[in-house]
């Protein structure tokens, strides 16, 4: 696999979620992705898990990531970030999160583990 490429999937996944663009994270994510939250007792597939993104950026106006470390393996990479985000109700939330992202060899996501603190959303639930 091409480290510039998983590279450039890590950038543009990132500034995709901060600009709201949900379009451009669909068209990153191959067709059988499969995603995985802290908390989930089983992987969601496509659809449910574009909804739980079009929901975040509903309900957000800002979104802003704070990388804290990134590293790459063959085949994706490891991120390390706090996701700052301003809710439509006027709340604010900082999450600390760890995410691993599984990318083919066509740049498309297989695969993301996703371990945050769910309690951390809390801001943006009421």
């Amino acid at each position: 696999m091409n480290d510039d490429l998983t590279r450039a999937v890590a950038t543009r996944l990132f500034d995709a979620i901060e600009s709201g663009d949900q379009h451009a994270v669909e068209t990153m994510w191959a067709p059988d992705v499969a995603v995985w939250h802290t908390g989930d007792q089983e992987d969601s597939d496509r659809e449910r898990a574009l909804k739980v993104i079009g929901w975040f950026i509903r309900t957000t106006t800002t979104r802003h990531y704070e990388i804290l470390d990134r590293q790459f393996f063959e085949g994706g990479f490891v991120q390390q970030h706090v996701l700052r985000a301003d809710g439509v109700n006027g709340a604010a939330t900082a999450l600390r999160v760890c995410i691993v992202v599984k990318v083919d060899a066509t740049g498309a996501i297989v695969r993301i583990d996703e371990y945050f603190d769910p309690a951390d959303l809390a801001p943006l639930l009421s």
